[in-house]
């Protein structure tokens, strides 16, 4: 496995863990407080179409540049 490829399928885990933890906060309704503000729930829900999204975006971009590594051999 390239390097590069390696590098994609990483990021795009970080980016469904990332995801992940959003969705838990929407599902738990979780108070988070930054500087004594207290955040809302819907930019989770915006975390997690931008971050799910990413994830997509790399596995799918991992997947192709694997295959196009084996045409070349």
């Amino acid at each position: 496995m390239k390097s590069q490829v390696f590098g994609l399928r990483v990021a795009g885990t970080v980016f469904a863990l990332v995801c992940l933890g959003h969705l838990l906060r929407i599902i738990t309704q979780a108070d988070v407080l930054i500087a004594g503000r207290l955040i809302p729930v819907w930019v989770n829900a915006v975390g997690v179409v931008i971050a799910g999204g990413l994830s997509v975006w790399m596995w799918r971009l991992s997947a192709r540049s694997y295959d196009s590594s084996a045409a070349v051999r």
